[in-house]
């Protein structure tokens, strides 16, 4: 990903919270990728890290419209995703999508606080305030239905390193980056805060 692509997203980010009244912490965490697939603005995400603590983490996180979260799964990590601004789809699979014998199964999903039964891939819209719970082990992607979407993450304690498991082989939770000009910010990745 080239550096000129995550100062390109880190400008957008940080406008649409400041429209939108959202004050980041100072020395704020980010982390911006393409998830290895090299179109951000097709598949990519913004991150800030809010709180990381042994028992709970917090993001804030930006898309724009069509921009795609990849399918994947946490294998300890338990998740609220919270559309704060916008419309946010998330689709979802109780297992692995390829082992999905039958596309009609029904599983249940926590809405806001109530259990509501989806099938498999099924596609929940989000509105602004409405939030998603995803036990470890569900399947899910999500996107923007909206030009621009803030979503936070409330979740059980985090690791991104080793915790995420990804449909798409090719996928890499941290990017690459190409040096094509100055840095904006720097990334968690990169071992550095701010």
């Amino acid at each position: 990903m080239q550096r000129s692509v995550i100062n390109s997203a880190y400008r957008a980010a940080l406008a649409c919270f400041q429209r939108h009244s959202w004050h980041l912490p100072p020395a704020p965490c980010w982390d911006i990728t393409d998830f290895g697939l090299e179109d951000f603005w097709q598949h990519g995400l913004v991150l800030v890290n809010l709180a990381s603590e042994p028992e709970y983490c917090e993001k804030l996180m930006y898309a724009r419209a069509g921009q795609i979260t990849p399918c994947h799964m946490h294998v300890r990590k338990k998740e609220d995703i919270v559309c704060r601004v916008g419309e946010l789809e998330v689709c979802v699979w109780p297992q692995r999508p390829d082992l999905d014998e039958e596309t009609d199964q029904i599983f249940s999903v926590v809405v806001n606080g109530h259990s509501q039964a989806l099938e498999a891939g099924g596609a929940l819209v989000l509105a602004a305030g409405s939030r998603v719970t995803l036990e470890p082990g569900l399947w899910h992607e999500f996107q923007s239905l909206t030009e621009e979407c803030i979503l936070g993450e409330i979740s059980t304690a985090n690791d991104d390193w080793l915790d995420n498991r990804f449909f798409d082989p090719r996928i890499r939770r941290f990017t690459v980056i190409e040096e094509d000009e100055p840095a904006q910010v720097r990334l968690v990745s990169e071992g550095v805060a701010g």
